[in-house]
Protein backbone atom coordinates (compact mmCIF):
# COMPACT_ATOMS: atom_id res chain seq x y z
CA UNK A 1 0.00 0.00 0.00
CA UNK A 2 0.72 3.55 -0.85
CA UNK A 3 0.01 5.94 2.22
CA UNK A 4 0.56 9.94 1.18
CA UNK A 5 -0.04 11.38 3.77
CA UNK A 6 -0.20 15.72 4.09
CA UNK A 7 2.54 16.29 1.09
CA UNK A 8 3.25 19.72 1.01
CA UNK A 9 6.11 20.20 -1.76
CA UNK A 10 6.90 23.98 -1.86
CA UNK A 11 8.63 25.57 -5.12
CA UNK A 12 9.51 28.80 -6.68
CA UNK A 13 6.99 29.17 -8.93
CA UNK A 14 4.60 26.18 -7.59
CA UNK A 15 2.78 24.81 -4.09
CA UNK A 16 1.55 21.49 -3.11
CA UNK A 17 0.04 22.46 -0.17
CA UNK A 18 -1.78 19.53 1.65
CA UNK A 19 -2.09 16.14 -0.58
CA UNK A 20 -3.45 12.63 1.03
CA UNK A 21 -4.02 9.99 -0.95
CA UNK A 22 -4.06 5.70 -0.26
CA UNK A 23 -3.66 3.27 -2.73
CA UNK A 24 -3.82 -0.19 -2.53
CA UNK A 25 -1.68 -3.24 -3.66
CA UNK A 26 -1.90 -4.12 -6.94
CA UNK A 27 -3.97 -1.44 -8.18
CA UNK A 28 -3.84 0.91 -11.11
CA UNK A 29 -4.31 4.26 -9.72
CA UNK A 30 -4.54 6.91 -12.45
CA UNK A 31 -3.37 10.32 -10.51
CA UNK A 32 -5.52 12.79 -13.48
CA UNK A 33 -5.59 16.79 -13.82
CA UNK A 34 -4.64 19.50 -16.66
CA UNK A 35 -1.22 20.09 -17.30
CA UNK A 36 0.79 22.31 -14.69
CA UNK A 37 -1.84 20.90 -11.84
CA UNK A 38 1.40 19.31 -9.92
CA UNK A 39 0.68 15.45 -10.89
CA UNK A 40 4.52 14.67 -11.90
CA UNK A 41 6.18 16.39 -8.72
CA UNK A 42 3.62 14.16 -6.90
CA UNK A 43 5.23 11.26 -8.60
CA UNK A 44 8.77 12.48 -8.36
CA UNK A 45 8.64 13.02 -4.37
CA UNK A 46 7.45 9.81 -3.92
CA UNK A 47 10.53 8.73 -5.54
CA UNK A 48 12.59 10.66 -3.86
CA UNK A 49 13.58 12.49 -6.71
CA UNK A 50 12.43 15.72 -5.69
CA UNK A 51 13.13 17.22 -1.72
CA UNK A 52 9.21 17.90 0.20
CA UNK A 53 8.59 20.52 2.80
CA UNK A 54 6.34 18.43 5.05
CA UNK A 55 4.28 15.36 5.34
CA UNK A 56 4.80 11.09 5.20
CA UNK A 57 5.60 8.94 2.52
CA UNK A 58 4.81 5.68 3.86
CA UNK A 59 5.22 1.89 1.79
CA UNK A 60 3.12 -1.05 2.87
CA UNK A 61 3.60 0.41 6.10
CA UNK A 62 7.33 1.19 6.13
CA UNK A 63 7.86 5.19 6.14
CA UNK A 64 10.25 5.70 3.16
CA UNK A 65 9.85 9.71 3.58
CA UNK A 66 13.90 10.47 4.27
CA UNK A 67 15.52 7.06 2.19
CA UNK A 68 17.11 7.35 -0.50
CA UNK A 69 15.48 6.70 -4.34
CA UNK A 70 17.73 3.47 -4.37
CA UNK A 71 16.27 2.33 -1.22
CA UNK A 72 12.53 3.42 -1.92
CA UNK A 73 12.38 -0.16 -4.61
CA UNK A 74 10.19 2.13 -6.89
CA UNK A 75 10.78 2.35 -10.56
CA UNK A 76 9.90 5.61 -12.43
CA UNK A 77 9.31 5.59 -16.45
CA UNK A 78 8.84 8.81 -17.97
CA UNK A 79 7.32 10.00 -21.51
CA UNK A 80 10.38 10.17 -23.51
CA UNK A 81 11.60 6.87 -21.46
CA UNK A 82 14.41 8.91 -20.50
CA UNK A 83 16.90 6.55 -21.12
CA UNK A 84 20.71 6.62 -20.97
CA UNK A 85 21.78 7.42 -24.71
CA UNK A 86 25.70 5.83 -24.06
CA UNK A 87 24.61 2.57 -23.34
CA UNK A 88 22.47 -0.30 -25.53
CA UNK A 89 18.93 -1.26 -24.72
CA UNK A 90 20.47 -4.58 -22.58
CA UNK A 91 22.81 -2.25 -21.51
CA UNK A 92 20.12 0.31 -19.96
CA UNK A 93 17.86 -2.61 -18.65
CA UNK A 94 20.51 -3.90 -16.25
CA UNK A 95 21.63 -0.70 -15.67
CA UNK A 96 19.37 -0.79 -12.44
CA UNK A 97 20.42 -4.19 -11.13
CA UNK A 98 23.48 -3.20 -9.60
CA UNK A 99 22.01 -0.53 -7.03
CA UNK A 100 18.52 -2.32 -6.40
CA UNK A 101 17.43 -3.12 -2.96
CA UNK A 102 17.17 -6.32 -3.99
CA UNK A 103 20.36 -7.63 -5.14
CA UNK A 104 19.09 -9.92 -8.49
CA UNK A 105 21.16 -13.32 -8.34
CA UNK A 106 21.08 -13.30 -12.60
CA UNK A 107 20.88 -10.50 -13.77
CA UNK A 108 21.17 -11.20 -17.69
CA UNK A 109 18.95 -13.72 -17.15
CA UNK A 110 16.64 -11.14 -15.96
CA UNK A 111 17.53 -9.12 -18.70
CA UNK A 112 16.62 -11.66 -21.69
CA UNK A 113 13.56 -12.37 -20.12
CA UNK A 114 12.39 -8.94 -19.85
CA UNK A 115 13.77 -8.02 -23.71
CA UNK A 116 11.72 -11.84 -25.04
CA UNK A 117 8.39 -10.85 -22.93
CA UNK A 118 8.54 -7.23 -24.22
CA UNK A 119 9.29 -8.06 -27.50
CA UNK A 120 12.64 -6.13 -28.00
CA UNK A 121 15.62 -9.32 -28.16
CA UNK A 122 16.41 -8.22 -31.53
CA UNK A 123 17.57 -4.49 -30.24
CA UNK A 124 19.85 -5.29 -27.83
CA UNK A 125 22.79 -4.00 -29.18
CA UNK A 126 21.31 -0.71 -30.70
CA UNK A 127 21.33 2.47 -28.83
CA UNK A 128 17.84 5.00 -28.16
CA UNK A 129 18.79 7.21 -30.72
CA UNK A 130 18.26 4.13 -33.38
CA UNK A 131 14.94 3.46 -31.61
CA UNK A 132 11.82 4.38 -32.39
CA UNK A 133 8.78 5.88 -29.75
CA UNK A 134 7.71 2.38 -28.85
CA UNK A 135 10.71 1.14 -29.09
CA UNK A 136 12.48 3.30 -26.34
CA UNK A 137 9.29 2.77 -24.24
CA UNK A 138 9.32 -1.00 -24.07
CA UNK A 139 12.99 -0.72 -23.31
CA UNK A 140 12.30 2.07 -20.77
CA UNK A 141 9.63 0.00 -19.21
CA UNK A 142 12.07 -3.45 -19.22
CA UNK A 143 14.36 -1.47 -17.13
CA UNK A 144 11.85 -0.85 -14.71
CA UNK A 145 10.55 -3.95 -14.53
CA UNK A 146 14.08 -5.30 -14.40
CA UNK A 147 13.92 -4.52 -10.20
CA UNK A 148 10.96 -5.78 -9.42
CA UNK A 149 9.68 -2.63 -7.98
CA UNK A 150 6.91 -2.29 -5.55
CA UNK A 151 5.57 0.35 -6.86
CA UNK A 152 5.51 1.39 -10.82
CA UNK A 153 5.34 5.20 -11.32
CA UNK A 154 4.27 6.27 -14.91
CA UNK A 155 4.86 9.79 -15.67
CA UNK A 156 2.77 10.10 -18.79
CA UNK A 157 4.28 7.21 -20.44
CA UNK A 158 1.83 7.47 -23.49
CA UNK A 159 1.75 11.25 -24.49
CA UNK A 160 4.60 10.74 -27.14
CA UNK A 161 3.66 8.24 -29.20
CA UNK A 162 1.84 8.03 -32.63
CA UNK A 163 -2.05 6.28 -31.93
CA UNK A 164 -0.61 3.27 -33.07
CA UNK A 165 2.00 2.36 -30.71
CA UNK A 166 -0.21 4.46 -27.94
CA UNK A 167 -2.37 1.62 -28.30
CA UNK A 168 0.35 -0.99 -28.13
CA UNK A 169 1.83 0.27 -24.98
CA UNK A 170 -1.40 0.83 -23.19
CA UNK A 171 -2.21 -2.68 -23.73
CA UNK A 172 0.80 -4.04 -23.04
CA UNK A 173 0.76 -2.19 -19.47
CA UNK A 174 -2.77 -3.94 -19.05
CA UNK A 175 -1.30 -7.28 -19.48
CA UNK A 176 1.86 -6.67 -17.20
CA UNK A 177 -0.42 -5.18 -14.82
CA UNK A 178 -3.06 -8.14 -14.79
CA UNK A 179 -0.07 -10.92 -15.50
CA UNK A 180 2.20 -9.60 -12.55
CA UNK A 181 -1.06 -8.15 -9.98
CA UNK A 182 1.50 -4.85 -9.55
CA UNK A 183 0.66 -1.83 -8.16
CA UNK A 184 1.10 1.34 -10.60
CA UNK A 185 0.46 4.87 -9.93
CA UNK A 186 0.22 6.89 -13.53
CA UNK A 187 -0.09 10.19 -14.26
CA UNK A 188 -1.76 11.82 -16.95
CA UNK A 189 -4.29 14.13 -18.51
CA UNK A 190 -5.80 11.84 -20.69
CA UNK A 191 -9.64 10.52 -20.49
CA UNK A 192 -8.77 7.55 -22.55
CA UNK A 193 -6.04 6.43 -21.10
CA UNK A 194 -7.70 7.12 -17.68
CA UNK A 195 -10.68 4.78 -18.53
CA UNK A 196 -8.47 1.96 -20.06
CA UNK A 197 -6.21 1.30 -17.83
CA UNK A 198 -7.65 2.48 -14.38
CA UNK A 199 -9.30 1.12 -11.48
CA UNK A 200 -8.65 4.01 -9.21
CA UNK A 201 -8.39 7.65 -9.86
CA UNK A 202 -8.00 11.01 -8.35
CA UNK A 203 -8.39 14.33 -9.87
CA UNK A 204 -5.74 17.35 -9.16
CA UNK A 205 -6.16 20.80 -9.56
CA UNK A 206 -3.40 23.68 -8.42
CA UNK A 207 -1.41 21.05 -6.31
CA UNK A 208 -4.96 19.56 -4.58
CA UNK A 209 -6.68 16.43 -4.72
CA UNK A 210 -10.31 17.34 -5.58
CA UNK A 211 -12.27 13.95 -5.53
CA UNK A 212 -10.66 10.09 -5.80
CA UNK A 213 -12.10 6.70 -5.84
CA UNK A 214 -12.87 4.42 -8.12
CA UNK A 215 -12.99 5.22 -11.84
CA UNK A 216 -15.81 4.95 -13.17
CA UNK A 217 -17.77 6.77 -9.88
CA UNK A 218 -15.70 10.10 -10.40
CA UNK A 219 -16.60 9.39 -14.49
CA UNK A 220 -20.65 9.51 -13.38
CA UNK A 221 -20.92 11.09 -9.86
CA UNK A 222 -18.44 13.63 -9.51
CA UNK A 223 -18.66 15.79 -6.72
CA UNK A 224 -17.35 19.23 -7.30
CA UNK A 225 -17.79 22.08 -10.23
CA UNK A 226 -14.46 21.56 -11.28
CA UNK A 227 -14.25 17.80 -11.30
CA UNK A 228 -17.18 17.81 -13.87
CA UNK A 229 -16.78 20.32 -16.18
CA UNK A 230 -12.98 18.65 -16.43
CA UNK A 231 -14.06 15.23 -16.80
CA UNK A 232 -17.42 16.73 -19.04
CA UNK A 233 -20.04 15.32 -17.13
CA UNK A 234 -21.67 19.11 -16.32
CA UNK A 235 -21.30 22.63 -16.79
Amino acid sequence: MIDIKHLAIHLPDFDIPDVSLSIEPGDFFILLGPTGAGKSLILEALAGLIPISSGSLCLHGEEITHLPPERRNLAIVYQDGALFPHLTVEENIGFGLRYAKKKATEPQAIVQDLMDRLGITHLRKRKPKNLSGGEKQRTALARALAVKPDILLLDEPLSALDPTTRKEIADLLKALHKEKKMTCLMVTHDFAEARYLGQSMAVIRDGRIEQSGPVHALFSHPETPFVARFLGTGT
